[in-house]
């Protein structure tokens, strides 16, 4: 068992006492009194310009949106459901909800019309907010099919002039309706706020139901605030910091830092103007501190990758010699040593001529801390951004502990481990590997599902389901999840997330799949990237006319072979992949391959695939694809082809 910095102030950096009557909508109250229209709540870039909005605006919108909405009939522990892309409104109206004691419940943006349905049956929905014009259809769409749904209110005009059903009201008629219940009752908004209690249901977070529907989440105020605290405690942040929201409130972590840690400390939340500017608009913003999943920090990676093979010769060299310096630098810092004198000279020379540069294309010139979690991340792009100077820190939580239970430390960080627990959080290891926890994060229980809160929650500990330990230094170590733990030939356990991350450290692999649980050897389903393997392809005046055409071609296949050994390296033989096959299409969270954050869906795919894994485990050179694809605007395709089954010579 570990168990770190048990004790704590009760009041914390910021001067906020983490007590049971505390809630979220409470600090709100605080906070905006505090600050009103000197300091800057958050930001939102629209038609290019940068909006401010102080938090007396803040607090104005939250005000008539509880209003309004407490006027169309939410009642205490009423779900108020929300949809859409990251920006003020959504934020607001998470905050009205919570203020008007209802349980908040977000949605991913791309959800499919079936999971929207079931979530917001699932959760009992009585008001859902939606941005605009696609999630107002999504949600008329399932209307009839959801009894408990009331009203469904949008922000966004465009689009929406022709809609007139009854169950539609627009933002601004419910704020409208807010102004005329103060009217009417002056003092409501602050009594309701005062009535709320730390240990009430706060947040309703599905989860990504790798193996099955997704479970619903059920997180207190208390929870969400305690985490908050704790994270703040280790790595404190300023009231003067940016912050970039750009990854769906949907996510536990995005909640953690907007939500948890962001009104805690008062820093500034800057939303992007559409999710496809987010990259550019964090460069304009320079936030201070950053916390996004690992597939986020690869996208990263494949942007400077291939800004590298598109530059001329001596920018190559440059970036070569910069990076090698990186690299020597931090794994000395890894290992815990002082750089010798001259090498720390030749860093900062290389800082100055291109690792600046760089991290201020990516948007990490200000940033102190970095975060990656909710699923693996490698060695070899974790070493790239500490080569760069970014002090990149992995995290291990999930949704049940309000996101977070163990970080790095600066100056103490193992890249094959997720470090220490935060103050306040016990990490245990059961006989048979699995992680156990226990804080005042934990939550309380699955909505509707007692059966699966009663196997995940014993005597307060979470059962994670993800194997470990905890190393000679006190760092705890994620094995993977126990279910997708492989036993190799050699009948030693593997993680196939290890070698899948190796794998995509490559530009010209987008996403891997590794099969060979208790099997002879090691496969790898591979699934290109169409961007860069295409340019690639295009320099070298390779025709195709398809991603499914480019990713059989034999010179695609030699390039991926070159990944796939490098990924090798170091390997024992028994792990290295001996077989890879180039899939026909990537992986799609539409066709339910990945989750909204994602992860694989080992059990979907193995089954969907079951004829290439076959293949993958005879003599075949081929393997014969007949299926229909189905495009996000509806059109379908029918594939009929042969994939290429390449094997790999193993050298020890």
């Amino acid at each position: 068992m570990q168990h770190e910095d048990k004790t704590v102030q009760k009041k914390n950096l910021y001067g906020i006492e983490i007590t049971k009557d505390l809630t979220i909508p409470k600090l709100f109250y605080e906070k905006a009194e505090k600050y009103g229209e000197g300091r800057i709540a958050m930001r939102e870039k629209e038609f290019g310009i940068w909006r401010p909005i102080t938090w007396k605006d803040y607090f104005e919108n939250v005000k008539y949106i509880t209003l309004g909405l407490i006027r169309l009939g939410l009642e205490e522990g009423d779900k108020v459901a929300m949809i859409g892309d990251n920006r003020p409104e959504g934020l607001w109206a998470e905050m009205a909800t919570l203020c008007a004691r209802g349980v908040g419940v977000w949605l991913f943006r791309d959800c499919l019309i079936d999971e929207v349905k079931y979530i917001i049956d699932h959760s009992d929905t009585k008001f859902l907010f939606g941005e605009g014009q696609e999630e107002v259809d999504k949600a008329l769409s399932i209307f009839d099919q959801c009894p408990k749904l009331e009203k469904i209110i949008w922000d966004d005009p465009k689009g929406m002039r022709n809609y007139d059903q009854d169950c539609l009201i627009s933002l601004k008629e419910v704020q409208e309706l807010g102004r005329e219940l103060e009217r009417q009752q002056s003092t409501l908004f602050e009594e309701t706020i005062k009535k709320g209690h730390g240990d009430e249901v706060a947040l309703l977070f599905y989860t990504s139901g790798t193996t099955s529907l997704p479970k619903g989440a059920l997180l207190s105020h208390n929870n969400m605030l305690t985490m908050g605290q704790h994270l703040m405690t280790v790595d404190p942040c300023q009231s003067t910091d940016d912050y970039a929201s750009y990854l769906p409130f949907a996510w536990i972590g995005e909640q953690m830092m907007s939500i948890s840690c962001g009104l805690q400390v008062g820093y500034t939340i800057n939303f992007p103007e559409e999710p496809d500017t987010a990259q550019e608009n964090i460069r304009e913003i320079g936030p201070h501190v950053m916390f996004a999943p690992p597939r986020m920090y690869e996208q990263m990676t494949r942007t400077v990758q291939v800004k590298y093979l598109d530059a001329p010769w001596i920018k190559r060299k440059c970036f070569e010699l910069s990076t090698k310096i990186g690299y020597h630098v931090a794994d000395l810092k890894f290992q815990k040593k002082s750089a010798p004198w001259y090498l720390t000279f030749f860093n900062w020379l290389a800082n100055i001529a291109v690792q600046k540069k760089i991290k201020d294309h990516l948007g990490l010139s200000r940033v102190r801390n970095a975060y990656t979690g909710g699923a693996a991340m490698g060695p070899d792009h974790f070493r790239f951004f500490h080569a760069l100077g970014v002090n990149l820190k992995q995290i291990y939580g999930q949704t049940e502990v309000a996101g977070i239970s163990v970080v790095h430390r600066s100056g103490d960080i193992k890249f094959d481990t997720v470090g220490h627990p935060i103050p306040e959080t016990e990490i245990k290891i059961t006989e048979d590997g699995e992680i156990l926890t226990r804080s005042p994060s934990v939550f309380l229980g699955y909505y509707k599902n007692p059966e699966a809160t009663e196997e995940t929650l014993k005597d307060g500990w979470l059962h994670s389901g993800d194997k470990g330990f905890i190393d000679d230094d006190g760092h705890l170590v994620v094995f993977d999840r126990t279910k997708d733990v492989f036993t190799l030939r050699d009948g030693k356990p593997f993680s196939p997330q290890y070698l899948e991350t190796r794998l995509k450290f490559s530009p010209y692999v987008r996403d891997s799949w590794v099969i060979g649980d208790q099997r002879d050897y090691i496969t790898a389903v591979i699934c290109i990237d169409y961007a860069v393997t295409g340019k690639w392809a295009d320099e070298k005046k390779i025709n195709y006319t398809s991603y499914q055409e480019l990713s059989q071609m034999p010179e695609v296949y030699d390039l991926v072979e070159k990944q796939i050994i490098m990924a090798n390296k170091d390997l024992p033989e028994t792990a290295r992949v001996e077989k890879f096959v180039n899939l026909y299409k990537e992986f799609d969270a539409d066709d339910d391959e990945l989750t909204r954050t994602r992860k694989l869906r080992r059990a979907f795919v193995e089954k969907r695939y079951q004829d290439i894994i076959e293949a993958l485990y005879t003599n075949n050179d081929n393997v014969h694809i007949d299926t229909t694809i189905k495009y996000e605007d509806g059109r379908e395709a029918h594939i009929n082809t042969d994939l290429h089954i390449r094997r790999l010579k193993i050298e020890d």
